[in-house]
C-alpha cells in the first residue's frame, strides 16, 4: 500500500470521514542536527577490584560553564527536531483548549473561613480563595504574582488552630528548597518573620506563638541543588525572633536522621515526630506539650516498620502500623504507655492494603482492592458503621476533616472519570456532587478495564487498559505504557487531561501495578527492592508483551513512559529490551545506580535500591541494570526523548545528562535520541501550566512522528 493511501485510511478509521484536509501527515524525512560533541573524561572508579569507567562525570557539575553550554547545545538540537513535526502546534493548541476550564480542589475549613484552590483554566499556578459561609469568595493568595514567569509556586500552607495566622512555603523554579512567609489572615498583612532554606518540611503551629519545621544545613561548597543533604533537623520558630535563633528540637548532630517530620494533634496536646534514615520504616515519638519541659518519648524506637499517628481522642492515640500486619491496621494506645507492647487492635488487618484518616470523630479506612478504592467508616471504638458508596471503580482521595466537622469533601476519579468533588455527610453517609469537572471529555465514548497477566516468574500483575470503545484489536494501535514500581507508592486510576490526546486519536493507555509499589502491601513492595529490583522490570516488560500478544499494539506502535523511579524503569527496560519498544520517555530518571546516593537526599533511597558500597553482590546487581552502564555500543535503541530540568534537586539532572550523552554515542540506526532540559523547573511539583502543556505537546508529537502516524484535527 502506498504511503498516502495508508494515512488516508488511518484518518478514516479514526474519524469515520474521508476529509484528508483534517489529517496532518508526519514528515517523511526528519532532519536531525548533529548531536553536540560531548567530550569524554578519564574517570574510573574501583568497586571491589572491578574498574568502572565514567567518562561523562564532568556533567555532574551543574555550575560549570561547559555543562551549561552542553545543555544549551542539546536543547537546540531537540528544539530543531521538534519544530519540524507538522502537527506539534496543533497538539499544543488542542491541549490548551482541553486545559482551559475551571479547576477546583476540595475545600477545607480553617478558623471562620472555608478555603479552596482554583485555576481559571490556563493560569500557571492555582490560586487560593476563601469565603465565610454564604458570603462571596475572595482571593487569599495568588502565586501567579510571586514571579513574572509563573515559576515560583505555593508549595504548602499551614494555619494556626484558630485560623488567624498562616505560614506558607514558596518554591522557586521547582526546587525542594523553600522559603517560608507568615501572614495574618484577617487582613493578609505580612509578619516580618521570613524563613529561608527549608526543605522536606511540614509547618506545624503551636498555638499562635510559633511553629515547628524541618530542614537540612544547606551545602556550603559546590552546588546547592545537587549537594548531599543528610542530617535533617526539627526546629521550633518563635514568632518575632530571627531564624538563626530557632531552637533545634530533634535530629541534627545530636540524633542524626535523614528525614524528620513533625505534626501536632488537633487538640494541640501532643507533638508527633516521625524520623527515618530511608524512605521505608521509621521511628515514632511524642511529646506532651501541656507539660513544660516534658521529654520527647519514643513510641517506636527502631526503623523496621511504618507507623503514623492519625489522630487522638484525649490520651488515646490512633496509630496506623504495619507491625505484624503487612497490609496495615489501626491500633489504639495510651499516651502514658504508648509502646507496641501496649497496643490494642482497633481496625484489624485485612487482605486489602489500608490507609486510614480521621474526621468528625470517625475513622475512615481507605482500602486498595486491586489498586481501586474501597472506603469504610468506623467509630472511635472500632465499630464498622458503613461502607461508603463510591461512583464506581476508581480512586477516592480525601476523607479527612476536623473533629467538630459534620461533613467532609473527597475527590473521585478514574482513567475515564474526570476528577469530581463530593460533599459527604458524616452522620448519614450520603454523598452529593459538590464540583463537577468541566473538562471537554465524554466518558461514554471510552472504556477502561482491568486485566491480570503473568510476569516472567509467573506472578499475576494487574493492569488497567483504557481506550475508545469499539477499537479494532489489530496490533496497530498507538499505545503508551506507563509505570513506576517503587517506594511503596500506589498507582491508582486517575484522569489525565494530557492523555485525551492519545485516546481521541484511537490510542491506548495502559498502566500496570508493578512490584515495588504498595498496591498489595509490604510483600509486594519488598518483592521489587534491592536484589529483587529486576522483578519490576520483568513486570513492565511482561505488560508490553501482553499488549502485543493480545493485539492491542505492536513493537512498532508501543511507547513507554515513567518519571523519577519510573524514569529508571524506562531506562532499564529500553536497555534490556531495545527491540520491544518504538519510543521511550524516561523522565527525571535515576540513571546512574552506582552514584545516585552521592547527591541531595539520594542516600535515603537505599532501602529500595541498595548501594554499590553495600557488598560485591549488590554492586554487581546494580551495575548490571543501571541504565547509564547498561547501554551497549552499536545497539539500535528506541526513539528516545529524555526529559529533565535544571532545578531538579530531587533526582539531579546529571543522571539524565550522562545517560543521554552515552545513548547518543552508542545508538545505531536512525531513531533520534534527544534530551529536553526544562529551565526554571524542578522534579515536577509547581511547574507552570504553560510549561506543562508545551512538554506534553512535545511528547505526543515525538511519539506520533516516530510511529509514522499522523494527527487528526
Amino acid at each position: 500500500m502506498q504511503k498516502t493511501s495508508f494515512f488516508l485510511l488511518f484518518a478514516i478509521v479514526l474519524s469515520g470521514c474521508n476529509d484528508e484536509s483534517s489529517f496532518i501527515k508526519p514528515v517523511a524525512n526528519m532532519k536531525l542536527m548533529p548531536y553536540p560533541s560531548t567530550p569524554k573524561g578519564d574517570v574510573t572508579d574501583d568497586y571491589f577490584d572491578i574498574k568502572v569507567s565514567d567518562p561523562y562525570r564532568w556533567l555532574e557539575d551543574d555550575t560549570a560553564l561547559n555543562t551549561k553550554n552542553w545543555v544549551a547545545a542539546q536543547n537546540e538540537v531537540t528544539a530543531s527536531y521538534l519544530a519540524q513535526i507538522p502537527y506539534r502546534d496543533a497538539i499544543n493548541t488542542r491541549l490548551k483548549k482541553l486545559w482551559n476550564y475551571e479547576k477546583f480542589t476540595a475545600p477545607f475549613k480553617e478558623g471562620p473561613y472555608t478555603y479552596y484552590y482554583k485555576n481559571n483554566g490556563l493560569q500557571n499556578q492555582f490560586v487560593l480563595y476563601r469565603q465565610k459561609e454564604t458570603n462571596t469568595a475572595e482571593l487569599f493568595l495568588d502565586p501567579n504574582n510571586f514571579s513574572k514567569d509563573g515559576t515560583t509556586s505555593l508549595a504548602g500552607i499551614s494555619f494556626s488552630k484558630d485560623g488567624s495566622l498562616a505560614a506558607y512555603q514558596l518554591s522557586e523554579g521547582g526546587s525542594d528548597w523553600r522559603n517560608v512567609r507568615i501572614i495574618r489572615t484577617s487582613d493578609k498583612s505580612p509578619l516580618q518573620d521570613t524563613l529561608k532554606d527549608v526543605k522536606f518540611s511540614d509547618l506545624s503551629w503551636k498555638g499562635n506563638d510559633g511553629f515547628y519545621y524541618s530542614s537540612y544545613e544547606k551545602p556550603k561548597a559546590g552546588s546547592s541543588l545537587s549537594g548531599l543533604t543528610e542530617k535533617h533537623t526539627l526546629y521550633y520558630h518563635k514568632l518575632g525572633t530571627p531564624q538563626n535563633s530557632d531552637k533545634p528540637i530533634f535530629g541534627g548532630m545530636a540524633t542524626p536522621r535523614r528525614y524528620i517530620s513533625a505534626g501536632i494533634t488537633e487538640d494541640e496536646h501532643y507533638l508527633i515526630i516521625n524520623a527515618a534514615n530511608t524512605t521505608s520504616g521509621g521511628e515514632l515519638y511524642i511529646q506532651d506539650l501541656t507539660i513544660p519541659g516534658a521529654p520527647i518519648v519514643p513510641v517506636v524506637n527502631n526503623f523496621d516498620k511504618e507507623h503514623a499517628i492519625i489522630g487522638n481522642d484525649g490520651s488515646k492515640l490512633f496509630i496506623q502500623t504495619n507491625l505484624g500486619a503487612p497490609n496495615y491496621k489501626v491500633v489504639i494506645a495510651d499516651a502514658a504507655s504508648p509502646g507496641p507492647e501496649h497496643w490494642k487492635d482497633l481496625i484489624p488487618e485485612t487482605e486489602n492494603v489500608l490507609s486510614a484518616s480521621t474526621g468528625g470523630k470517625k475513622i475512615f479506612a481507605h482500602y486498595l482492592k486491586d489498586a481501586t478504592s474501597v472506603v469504610e467508616q468506623f467509630d472511635y471504638s472500632g465499630k464498622l458503621e458503613r461502607t461508603i458508596k463510591l461512583p464506581g471503580l476508581g480512586t477516592a482521595d480525601g476523607f479527612s476533616a476536623k473533629q467538630e466537622d459534620k461533613a467532609l469533601y473527597y475527590t473521585f476519579t478514574s482513567y475515564i472519570f474526570p476528577p469530581t468533588i463530593f460533599r459527604y455527610d458524616i452522620a448519614t453517609g450520603q454523598s452529593a456532587v459538590y464540583k463537577k469537572s468541566g473538562v471537554d471529555f465524554d466518558p461514554s465514548k471510552y472504556e477502561s478495564k482491568q486485566v491480570f497477566y503473568a510476569s516472567k516468574d509467573g506472578t499475576k500483575v494487574p493492569m488497567i487498559i483504557t481506550h475508545k470503545k469499539g477499537i479494532a484489536l489489530n496490533g496497530h494501535n498507538p499505545t503508551l505504557l506507563y509505570g513506576y514500581g517503587g517506594f511503596n507508592i500506589n498507582l491508582t486510576p486517575s484522569f489525565s487531561t494530557s492523555t485525551i490526546i492519545l485516546l481521541e486519536q484511537g490510542g491506548i493507555y495502559a498502566v500496570p501495578n508493578l512490584r515495588g509499589g504498595g498496591e498489595y502491601g509490604e510483600k509486594w513492595h519488598i518483592a521489587g527492592t534491592k536484589l529483587h529490583k529486576q522483578n519490576v522490570f520483568d513486570d513492565f516488560i511482561a505488560a508490553a508483551e501482553y499488549l502485543i500478544a493480545h493485539h492491542y499494539t505492536s513493537a512498532e506502535r508501543l511507547a513507554i513512559s515513567g518519571g523519577s523511579n519510573g524514569g529508571l524503569l524506562v531506562g532499564a527496560c529500553m536497555t534490556q529490551k531495545p527491540d520491544l519498544f518504538k519510543v521511550a520517555f524516561p523522565a527525571v530518571g535515576v540513571m546512574d545506580m552506582l552514584r545516585y546516593d552521592k547527591f541531595t537526599a539520594g542516600a535515603g533511597w537505599a532501602f529500595d535500591y541498595g548501594t554499590a558500597a553495600d557488598s560485591k553482590e549488590m554492586f554487581e546487581y546494580l551495575y548490571r541494570y543501571s541504565p547509564y552502564h547498561a547501554l551497549k555500543p552499536g545497539t539500535a535503541y528506541p526513539a528516545t526523548l529524555v526529559t529533565t530540568a535544571d532545578h531538579d534537586d530531587r533526582v539531579v539532572p546529571a543522571h539524565s545528562f550522562k545517560f543521554a550523552a552515552r545513548l547518543q554515542a552508542y545508538n545505531k540506526g536512525t531513531n533520534p535520541v534527544l534530551i529536553r532540559i526544562e529551565t526554571m523547573a524542578g522534579h515536577g511539583a509547581g511547574k507552570p501550566t504553560d510549561k506543562v502543556i508545551q512538554e506534553q505537546a512535545d511528547k505526543w508529537a515525538f511519539m506520533f512522528q516516530n510511529m509514522n502516524l499522523g494527527y487528526e484535527l
